[in-house]
């Protein structure tokens, strides 16, 4: 199975020494988040100090930024890499949007789809040097002067992969996306009954073959005892919001929902840390303390579901910390998409 690891802070000056020793390790891919930083400069640093990895973002948000703006970045970043970028973004929820980024958010799925093809359109002007003619229903880009293409890359354009947890937004990974960045906080059986059905009515939706969609799933995996209490915080503040409430309902955890949610608005991130007992982590989290057990839960879980697993440790990890459940999963030279399923 393809391994990635997504550095989470991990700052400017470390992340061209973290990139390679990930690579090193036996990573297939590194991504950088937008959480506390630009993922863009992140990844700009991480492809001039590795020479194998994918390099991605994962994610980069897409409504703060104008489709054009995007695309300048993907495009100098997939030649920077010599053709290992992939642009990862995602929509992240409307309170980010508007009141921390000061942007604007409506229908979260139709822009998405809108300005993911929008990047699409500007790519193919530059790399056609035909005009560009893009009219969607959220933006428009009907300029393009010569001084202001860059030359053509020497390959293809990066994959645009989304992020996806709810069913309106899967199916438009189905409709627009090269593949799917699946979130952590997701079992096989939501996976199979909520996530793959989703992701099929996009693809149908718009006329494409499964096989052209790649699937990649966030994995939490704890190598240590304070691995485990890192990702039982990390499932308590996931948990408690309502965009994940889908999953717990799944597995007959409304309740456990309803008193994470309560908690998390007067702030008591110690008593929702508690509240997420061992059994709830068993269906999330793989034990990989024993790195061959690991591998193999991981596998059992994920094998025919997914050919990118992103290894989550719930906080800042070493890549050294993963080397031997990496050894032990293997790496593939291809992904698995849809069709496999």
């Amino acid at each position: 199975m393809r391994v990635e690891t997504t550095l989470r802070g991990v700052r400017p000056g470390e992340v061209g020494e973290f990139s390679r020793r990930a690579e090193a390790v036996g990573f297939a891919a590194v991504h950088f988040t937008e959480s506390a930083g630009d993922p863009f400069i992140a990844a700009a640093l991480a492809c001039g100090a590795t020479e194998r990895v994918e390099i991605g973002t994962a994610i980069a948000l897409a409504f703060p930024r104008s489709p054009l703006d995007l695309a300048y970045s993907a495009w100098d970043l997939q030649e920077l890499s010599g053709g290992r970028f992939v642009l990862g973004i995602g929509t992240q929820v409307r309170a980010h949007i508007e009141r921390r980024y000061g942007s604007v958010w409506s229908s979260p799925a139709a822009r998405i789809c809108d300005f993911t093809r929008a990047v699409r359109a500007i790519w193919a002007a530059w790399q056609s040097g035909e005009e560009l003619r893009y009219e969607g229903p959220f933006y428009r880009h009907t300029l393009m002067p010569a001084n202001f293409r860059p030359p053509p890359l020497a390959g293809s354009p990066p994959p645009i992969m989304l992020a996806g947890v709810r069913e309106r937004m899967l199916e438009a990974v189905g409709e627009v996306g090269d593949g799917l960045l699946g979130h952590s906080l997701q079992t096989p059986a939501v996976f199979d009954a909520v996530t793959l059905p989703a992701l099929r009515r996009g693809l149908q939706r718009a006329g494409r073959e499964p096989g052209s969609l790649r699937v990649g799933i966030g994995v939490f995996a704890a190598t240590s005892e304070q691995r485990w209490e890192s990702i039982r915080a990390r499932i308590g503040f996931y948990a408690s919001t309502p965009g994940y409430r889908h999953v717990l309902d799944h597995h007959g955890l409304g309740d456990l929902f309803e008193r994470l949610h309560g908690h998390s608005r007067q702030g008591e991130w110690a008593r929702m840390t508690a509240l997420v007992s061992d059994e709830v982590m068993g269906l999330f989290v793989v034990d990989a303390s024993d790195p061959v057990a690991g591998a193999a839960e991981l596998k059992r879980r994920w094998a025919g579901r997914a050919g990118r697993l992103a290894l989550d440790a719930g906080d800042r990890s070493t890549p050294e910390e993963w080397a031997e459940l990496v050894a032990a999963l293997g790496d593939g030279p291809a992904d698995r998409h849809l069709a496999g399923r």
